[in-house]
């Protein structure tokens, strides 16, 4: 496996210096996702990437925090707290209340963390 992510580290950083980012990120990588948490995977990144590397995990999530706070549900969490975000601007700018208009037919709409909680409980 190591030389895989050898290969896709080397690439990833062949690209932030194609794209000119790789001076804008003095503070580091942050590998997300299940494979971040192979052993090894972050002290690699440290070599080929020559600057600090952490694993990053979803914070600030209650309720499951302590099933969620785990790299493998990173990306799940961001695109659920970047929606709840953006319900939450579209209801400030619109002043738009009413939340039957939906495809759940006539019942209101949860807020997008509780119907996550409920599937997440329901299916672990």
């Amino acid at each position: 496996m190591e030389p895989r992510y050898d290969e896709l580290f080397t690439l990833i950083q062949a690209e932030l210096r194609r794209s000119g980012y790789e001076d804008l990120v003095p503070a580091g990588i942050v590998l997300t996702g299940g494979t971040a948490k192979m052993e090894g995977a972050v002290e690699l990144a440290e070599e080929i990437f020559h600057m600090p590397v952490r694993l990053g995990v979803p914070h600030s999530v209650r309720g499951l925090s302590d099933v969620v706070r785990n790299p493998i549900y990173s990306t799940g969490v961001g695109l659920l707290t970047y929606g709840l975000l953006k319900q939450s601007e579209d209801l400030i700018l619109t002043g738009n209340t009413n939340s039957s208009n939906n495809s759940y037919g006539d019942e209101p709409k949860a807020p997008v963390l509780e119907r996550f909680k409920k599937w997440v409980q329901g299916n672990f």
